[in-house]
């Protein structure tokens, strides 16, 4: 008898049904095509286990399945349960009503219990979309599916509960999640504020601008000074997200298999890699393309400690992703395009030994070791970071004042409003949300000068031989400065401000 189950197959961050077909006939054998990856053509020994452990078998007949599309490549164990499913319906140990109208993944343990799988977020998208009925899944997946309105999603703890299912014996229980509810746990008490910094006022304040535009942010200092600390403290004082934000957000880490208690991502990702990581960990890859770093970043932040450490080549292949905000991730046989619209928040000590022009210092670099160790970091990379500042150490008396500093909850409100007035201006372009964001283009229409202030740009060019990509980034940082004091045009302050935060421009940094 032949019979039709359906599942799903993720690539990239998009689902594809998969349609498995069992027939079973006259003979004996066990024959799996549509190619299976090793993970698939083990689940036999693990779905004849949990049916024999649950009172049913796999029949001493000639079992065919294929899993359709023939010519895509289907990969891990989340399959188990779809086939274990289309076995009893084939071999009429079960009645399977209605089974048509459901998607069915889960990995079998070996009593007939679910693991988690990955993906369940765009799986549930794909599946409301092509008008299925419901998503039997995993208990641990049920909320992450049910965050996608419109298809019924059934979360189930082993395989007895989906048999007495279809057999109308009991009925499952829906899961349902509040989006608004848990979307809108606000923030109120993050876990690192900015009231727990001592000083660094200059600091916060770029942190503040570099948040408000979306700029990417570079702390220059020695050990000590505060530059984790402050790193730390970025996604506190960032916009909540928007519900699409979250969503997507919630898509790539449901992808690589990590499970989202609340169902969706209500906080901004925060990612800080260590230096050894490779290239391919950093912008996604492998036989099998996965998301890395800079997309489990998107829409919040990934913190590089220690920039020089970091292989120059690894440092290299986040170039194209900065400007362009997306990975695309090419093999011979398919492409894969992953989001990456994160903040890049960089720190470095200024010299191998941590210290710069210190007569005092404890460890002291020569030029030679200085200029060795600076030319880690390539110009073009820099020039893609907006904000350079220089993170002096806190003196004593600050480090022993009593008064707390500004709250996030505080900072972040001003940084929302500056957001706002961006998101209003461009409001008529679909992939511009804030400053940072901006081309060439955009920035000639929305960051016009007057003639002091572009005198003064001139001067500062000129001395500091920047380059046309840093004369931008200087317009982007002066148009969100001004959108943080609500002025609708950059006057010669804004600017000025600007330029100072571009340190490694500077005649003694990088020779």
């Amino acid at each position: 008898m032949l019979r039709k189950v359906f599942g799903s197959s993720v690539f990239g961050i998009e689902a594809t049904t998969i349609t498995v077909e069992v027939n079973i006939g006259q003979g004996i054998g066990y024959h799996l095509v549509g190619l299976p990856d090793n993970a698939i053509k083990e689940s036999n020994y693990r779905i004849a286990s949990a049916l024999q452990f649950n009172g049913f078998k796999i029949p001493g007949k000639k079992i065919t399945i294929n899993m359709a599309p023939a010519d895509m490549r289907k990969e891990g164990s989340a399959y188990d349960l779809t086939l274990a499913i289309g076995i009893l319906t084939a071999s009429e140990q079960i009645k399977a009503t209605g089974l048509e109208e459901y998607i069915i993944m889960g990995e079998l343990s070996l009593d007939g219990t679910l693991q988690p799988i990955k993906g369940a977020l765009p799986i549930a998208i794909k599946a409301k979309e092509e008008g299925f009925k419901g998503f039997i899944l995993p208990d641990e997946n049920a909320k992450e599916a049910a965050i996608v309105a419109g298809i019924n999603v059934f979360g189930v703890k082993d395989i007895k509960e989906v048999i007495a299912f279809f057999d109308e014996e009991i009925p499952l229980e829906q899961t349902i999640v509040d989006i608004k509810e848990e979307f809108s746990k606000a923030l109120d008490f993050p876990e690192f504020d900015f009231a727990d910094v001592k000083g660094q006022e200059s600091i916060k304040r770029s942190m503040e601008i570099a948040a408000a535009g979306g700029h990417n942010i570079i702390l220059i200092g020695p050990p000590g000074s505060g530059k984790t600390m402050l790193a730390k403290r970025l996604p506190s004082i960032l916009p909540p997200m928007t519900l699409h934000e979250a969503l997507e957000t919630t898509k790539i880490h449901s992808v690589t298999g990590r499970t989202i208690n609340s169902g969706i991502m209500n906080y901004r990702p925060f990612r800080s890699p260590h230096h050894t990581i490779s290239d391919v960990a950093l912008v996604g890859g492998g036989a099998y393309p996965q998301p890395g770093e800079i997309s489990m970043a998107h829409n919040g932040v990934l913190f590089l400690d220690e920039l020089p450490e970091f292989k120059r080549s690894v440092l290299e292949v986040m170039r194209q992703p900065l400007e362009d905000r997306e990975v695309t991730i090419s093999r011979a046989k398919f492409t894969v395009t992953y989001p990456s619209s994160f903040m890049l928040v960089a720190s470095m000590n200024p010299s191998p030994g941590g210290y710069f022009n210190d007569p005092n210092a404890p460890v002291t670099s020569t030029p030679a070791e200085m200029q060795r160790y600076l030319s880690k970091i390539s110009g073009p990379l820099l020039d893609r970071i907006d904000i350079h500042i220089e993170v002096t150490p806190v003196p004593f008396e600050k480090l022993s004042e009593e008064r707390k500093g500004e709250r996030s909850t505080v900072i972040r409100e001003r940084v929302t409003k500056a957001r706002e007035l961006q998101t209003q201006r461009f409001e008529a372009l679909p992939n511009i949300h804030y400053n940072a964001q901006m081309n060439t283009k955009q920035i000639r229409e929305y960051c016009k000068l007057e003639v002091s202030s572009l005198e003064l740009l001139k001067k500062a060019m000129e001395r500091l031989n920047l380059s046309a990509r840093a004369y931008d980034r200087i317009l982007k940082v002066a148009r969100t400065i001004a959108d943080l004091e609500n002025e609708t045009s950059i006057n010669g302050n804004h600017i000025s401000e600007a330029i100072q935060y571009r340190s490694l421009d500077r005649e003694g940094w990088l020779g």
